[in-house]
Formats: structure tokens, C-alpha cells, sequence
């Protein structure tokens, strides 16, 4: 029998991969939650398959995602990853990482982990949404600009209320898998 699954999931391996064992799974491991902010913030104008293809790449260039270490990256480690072929180098959003993990650090020190600051937007709960269409699903919503908001006053960049959306999407503090998809369900009963 053939599994039901988001529609934008079934145009490569890697996406179905993707969606079938992490997209919706809520996180709160602080790395895994930095790891999305800053691949989101490198897909901005660009598909997630191409992110998906670099992500191991990133895992790579980006210290396996420790925003402690890539807070004090420098110059010389700028350069290098703007001649690292293997990710996408724009200038704009390799600074923005930095930028990101030095932020990162200021919230975790404020509030223990990024992991109790996002999830209190939500007062700590999945937002279970039912969309039976992928059309129906919204590109942003108010929840994404009161986070994208706050995370601007924080001095975060690359944070827009879609890329915000987007990044709630994958960490699960949104389940936004269509209704007949197979992971909906799942995901609804195994909160992790």
C-alpha cells in the first residue's frame, strides 16, 4: 500500500527522506534547533532541496552547527567559508550565521536554552494545524511575525516572518502535514 505524504515531498529521495524522518518532529536540543535557523536563513530565495543536497557540507564548514564556536568565527574563517564550494557562499548570509550564533548565545544565556525561548511563543505545546491541500497552507502567520519580530529586536538577521514559518515547520512547533499525509498522525501521537 501506498503511504500518503506532503505533496512537496515526493519530487526527490532526499525531500521524502526529509519529511518522513524530521520535518514536523518537534525539537528542543539546542544545536538541532541553530542547525535549522541557519539553514533556513541560507535557503532564503533558494529551494530546500538545494540546502538539503549542502546540509552535510554545512555540517562540515559550520563546526557541526555549535553556535559557540561559529560566534567567534573571525575573518579568516569568513574567507574561508566564502571560498568553500560546497555551501552556499553569500557573504550577506555567512555573516548573518555568525551574526546568528552570537545571538543565539545572548537568548540561551537569558533564558537557559533557545529551546525554552522559542517554544513559550507556543506556551510550550505543537501547533496542530489541518490542512487537507498544500495550497492551504500559509507562507507566514501571526505567530511567525511576533517570533521574526522579536528575534529583529535581538539583533537576529535573516529572520523574516516566511523563513520564520518555515523554521517552526521543520522543528515542529508547527505540524503542518496535510491531513491524509502519514507523518500527521504520528507525529500527533509521539510528540517528542
Amino acid at each position: 500500500m501506498k503511504r500518503c505524504r506532503c505533496t512537496w515531498a515526493n519530487h526527490s529521495e532526499l525531500e521524502k527522506v526529509y519529511h518522513d524522518k524530521e520535518w514536523g518532529v518537534p525539537q528542543h536540543n539546542d544545536i538541532v534547533l541553530f542547525e535549522f535557523l541557519l539553514l533556513e536563513g541560507a535557503q532564503a530565495g533558494l529551494s530546500w532541496l538545494t540546502i538539503l543536497k549542502k546540509r552535510e557540507n554545512y555540517r562540515q564548514a559550520f563546526d557541526n552547527f555549535d553556535w559557540q564556536k561559529i560566534a567567534n568565527y573571525n575573518d579568516k574563517k569568513i574567507k574561508e567559508l566564502l571560498n568553500n564550494v560546497e555551501i552556499i557562499r553569500n557573504k550577506l548570509k555567512i555573516k548573518s550565521a555568525i551574526n546568528n550564533a552570537r545571538q543565539f548565545q545572548k537568548i540561551v544565556d537569558e533564558f537557559g536554552s533557545f529551546n525554552q525561548y522559542i517554544w513559550s511563543f507556543t506556551q510550550f505545546k505543537t501547533i496542530e494545524n489541518n490542512w487537507k491541500n498544500h495550497e492551504d497552507i500559509p507562507l507566514k502567520t501571526t505567530l511567525s511575525d511576533t517570533i521574526s519580530k522579536d528575534l529583529k529586536l535581538r539583533g537576529f538577521t535573516f529572520v523574516g516572518s516566511i523563513i520564520i514559518y518555515s523554521y517552526l515547520q521543520a522543528t515542529g512547533i508547527v505540524n503542518d502535514h496535510l491531513m491524509d499525509c502519514f507523518r500527521k498522525q504520528e507525529i500527533s501521537h509521539n510528540k517528542q
